[in-house]
């Protein structure tokens, strides 16, 4: 009798040992953390966007790149995290954006390459004129430091999260392509724009 309840005592102290433990002894599963913000210079965001513009139409051709200032990357080294491209197709006779974006959250658009809504394409609007990718050869990082040696260092020195907007457009008038570097979310607001020569990278106007 002694040795049958010897036996029952050891196998309920191996079966304790051996049970899974409760939910309140697994340990804490641990979050998974946020993608970092991934950051580019326009030409680099310019490049992938168009490649897959390509793919919509054959005969894309760019005609306004545009970044977009966020808290996690307000573009004050030359980069930043959501670039929109503009191409038009002749065959197509349409227009689309694509949109880049290296950030996830609220205030961006979803990570990776999106298209926008096609529209119309008129020829004879020279605000929607294509120009040459050839011709960018100057990247917004340097744009950006001409622009500061230019007024831009006051107002970012004074404001580190100043946020800094790059536009990439053809001047139709003078046969160029221009980077515009806005200090402000948008044109309207500007406290600062710095022309700069796409090709050359050099300063052309400080723009009223």
């Amino acid at each position: 009798m002694k040795r049958f309840l010897l036996t029952i005592a050891i196998t309920a102290v191996l079966a304790g040992c051996s049970s899974s433990p409760t939910p309140a002894e697994k340990p804490a599963e641990a979050k998974p953390e946020p993608p970092k913000a991934e950051v580019l210079t326009g030409r680099v965001a310019f490049q992938k966007l168009f490649i897959t513009a390509r793919s919509w139409a054959p005969d894309a051709q760019p005609f306004r790149l545009e970044s977009e200032a966020v808290k996690q990357a307000p573009g004050t080294d030359g980069k930043a995290g959501v670039w929109r491209g503009y191409f038009a197709s002749a065959s197509k006779r349409a227009l689309k954006p694509y949109i880049w974006s290296g950030i996830s959250g609220p205030e961006a658009p979803e990570r990776g390459i999106n298209p926008g809504t096609e529209d119309t394409f008129n020829p004879s609007n020279t605000s929607t004129r294509p120009f040459d990718f050839a011709f960018l050869k100057s990247d917004s990082d340097n744009a950006f430091e001409v622009a500061q040696a230019h007024g831009g260092k006051k107002l970012v020195d004074a404001d580190p999260q100043q946020p800094v907007k790059y536009t990439l457009v053809w001047n139709p008038s003078s046969n160029e392509l221009l980077w515009r570097v806005i200090y402000g979310t948008s044109e309207m607001d500007a406290k600062l724009r710095v022309a700069v020569d796409a090709s050359t990278g050099t300063f052309l106007k400080v723009e009223k």
